[in-house]
């Protein structure tokens, strides 16, 4: 009896530990096992991508389409405007808000009927609103695709319904998610769990319960979308803020998605945590000119990005002057540059200005110069 206690136990506890794991984040070391079949995932302000799994790979994409409707749509209409709503934008199959034509509705209303619900009928309108059709929407769809540099997207409509000429990748999709999430408006629209808006016409308002679970099951979660067809298989972007970095996950046709997003940002956040890479007001040299003036050279603003323990060791450092050093004539000059490099390759620059320099002692001269030399705040 009591083995058979101890094998139930042990079950429970598998089992309970399976359950969590996700929110645990797994072991060290090494990225999750996932079940989707392609995905990738980026940190937000640098853009570095951090993951892949076929994350290169044509794939359809689905309800994730929206992501680049909801840009355009911000970047190019009136979000006060009220649209009228078309038979075409009525009719459409699939995922719906129940718009009805004829009837008027305020663009920025139609975006949260897009993103928390799925709405192919406000995409639709949508389209027709900013891009004068769906096939000049389409339009601007491939030409903001090209403008990003996703080379591997193609866009056929504004909903995501399946069409062979409509595709993209994990690794475009987290690109793209990575710019959006960088208009505030944008931002604000993804993370709403709930949205009440007026329904004319009707004794209640619309009230719209986003389909997004990762923001109420995963601590810190502000977005995206959601998607599903039968040819495409479940689809997510999932981002997630903490300690003031934001990661971004994006899985295609993954049978376990919301599993999977929680189990690579965990990831993310415990292998590529924001570095401060250089300080704002380090010194990193110090000049005097031909007539005997004297300035240090800072670097003007902070540099963050996401890296491994093992990767700091292989960061460098390049200044690059515009100037020569004897034409720096004043205080606050932008004089150059300073590259970041992580394995020789370049990740960012910072813009090197002047200061007073100030008289300090050798000691204090010598603290300065092993900083910069070690890369210490």
């Amino acid at each position: 009896r009591m083995q058979v206690a101890r094998g139930v136990l042990f079950i429970f506890l598998l089992s309970i530990g399976t359950m969590w794991w996700p929110l645990l984040g797994g072991a060290e070391g090494d990225a999750p096992e996932i079940s989707a079949e392609a995905a990738a995932l980026i940190d937000v302000s640098s853009g570095r991508i951090l993951y892949g799994k076929e994350a290169d790979k044509r794939m359809r994409i689905a309800s994730i389409t929206k992501i680049m409707t909801a840009i355009i749509a911000i970047e190019n209409g009136d979000l006060q405007k009220k649209v009228t709503i078309s038979k075409q934008a009525e009719g459409v199959e699939g995922s719906s808000i129940y718009l009805k034509a004829g009837e008027r509705i305020p663009l920025e209303h139609l975006l949260y009927g897009l993103m928390l619900r799925s709405g192919n009928d406000a995409a639709v309108a949508i389209a027709e609103e900013v891009g004068g059709s769906v096939e000049g929407f389409v339009y601007l769809m491939n030409e903001k695709a090209a403008y990003l540099g996703l080379q591997r997207t193609q866009f056929a409509n504004p909903h995501g319904l399946d069409d062979d000429e409509h595709y993209s990748t994990a690794s475009d999709f987290a690109r793209l998610s990575a710019y959006a999430l960088k208009n505030p408006t944008f931002q604000e629209i993804v993370r709403a769990q709930v949205k009440t808006v007026p329904w004319p016409g009707e004794e209640w308002h619309r009230k719209w319960y986003n389909k997004n679970k990762m923001l109420r099951i995963y601590p810190g979660a502000d977005g995206v979308k959601t998607g599903f067809t039968k040819r495409s298989g479940r689809t997510l972007v999932s981002s997630a803020t903490r300690n003031g970095q934001q990661l971004v996950t994006v899985t295609l046709n993954a049978s376990d998605d919301w599993n999977d997003s929680m189990a690579l940002l965990n990831y993310g956040f415990r292998h590529f945590p924001q570095t401060r890479v250089v300080k704002k007001g380090e010194i990193v040299d110090s000049i005097t000119t031909s007539e005997g003036k004297r300035f240090h050279v800072v670097a003007a603003e902070d540099f963050l990005y996401p890296l491994m323990k093992e990767e700091k060791s292989k960061l460098n450092r390049e200044k690059m002057f515009t100037y020569p050093k004897a034409a720096i004539e004043e205080v606050g000059q932008q004089v150059g540059t300073l590259r970041i490099l992580l394995e020789g390759e370049p990740i960012g620059t910072v813009p090197l200005v002047t200061v007073e320099k100030k008289e300090t002692s050798v000691l204090e001269d010598w603290r300065l110069v092993l900083a910069y030399m070690m890369g210490r705040e």
